[in-house]
Formats: C-alpha cells, structure tokens, sequence
C-alpha cells in the first residue's frame, strides 16, 4: 500500500498525518515518543488530507469535539482494543487505565493498557491524552505532560463553556 503524508501547523505546532489510500493511519506530534522513523510516512502531498486538517482546525478552535474520519489502526488485537475504547471517552472527560482496561474485560491489564496507550498512531483524534493515573495524576504523553496537561485543559474550557471565543 502507498502511503503519503503532509505536515500541517497548529496551535500545538506542527503534526504529520500519514494515510494509507483514503485511510488515515498516523497523527504525530513532533518529536513525539515512538514515533515512526520518517522514510516510513511516504511521499509528500497534502492535497489528500483536507478533511483531517480542517477537522483538526476546528477541534483547536473549539468547534469539534468528535472526528469523523476513515481512520485504520493497526497493531495487536489488544492495542486495536484498547485504541477503540480511547475513542469512547467523552470529550473534556478522562479515565484511568485501570478503567480501560475493565471496559476491555481484562481488569488485571492496567500496566498493558498503559503500553498501548503510548503507541497510538492517531494521537488527538484517537485522544490517548484522556487516560490519566489510577489518583487522576497525569502520566506518560508521546507529546510530553505539559501538552498532555494543555490539552485536558483546553477541552475542560470547551465543554464548560469558559474557553474564550467559544
């Protein structure tokens, strides 16, 4: 499969998307942990990804709380489904990844459910920044905690209607 990619800036800097034929298949932050090595995204064209950047423009606008787009998440079976519950978690909301890891069924995989948390592809999108520590504490962001802390607050302010613009 072909795979093309595009940067594109935004109020966090910049993020590369990466698509696979109309799928996307990575959302990365820059100098995000595990991120793939840059040969791996494919040729440049941004022309593919208008939809995601638009959508990714009103989410930091405050305007989109949820994505809809052609995402492909490939990894484990466990990763798939630890992926798959991060997207169920409401916006301006966290959990914990003891939680997950019962929504998953397998309530003795917290440390697991950390692991695949770390490797999302599609970070905002699929928000792994909205699992924090068993006490609520943050923990590990590919992104780094003051993002991670950036982002939890930025979503708290849309969803309680204090954001400025909003």
């Amino acid at each position: 499969m072909t795979r093309i990619h595009t940067v594109t800036e935004t109020r966090i800097g910049q993020l590369t998307l990466v698509a696979e034929e109309s799928e996307l298949v990575g959302l990365y932050i820059h100098n995000q942990r595990h991120r793939p090595a840059q040969e791996t995204f494919g040729f440049s064209d941004s022309e593919p990804f208008a939809e995601v950047i638009s959508q990714l423009g009103e989410y930091f606008e405050g305007q989109r709380t949820d994505f809809d787009l052609a995402l492909r998440l490939t990894g484990t079976t466990f990763q798939r489904r630890v992926w798959m519950a991060l997207r169920e978690i409401p916006y301006g909301e966290v959990t914990s990844y003891g939680e997950i890891a019962q929504r998953i069924g397998q309530p003795s995989a917290a440390r697991a459910v950390g692991l695949a948390n770390g490797k999302n592809p599609i970070g905002i999108i699929v928000p792994c920044h909205r699992v924090v520590g068993a006490q609520g504490q943050l923990t590990g962001y590919g992104g780094g905690l003051e993002l991670k802390q950036h982002l939890l607050d930025f979503e708290r302010q849309i969803s309680r209607g204090t954001f400025p613009g909003a």
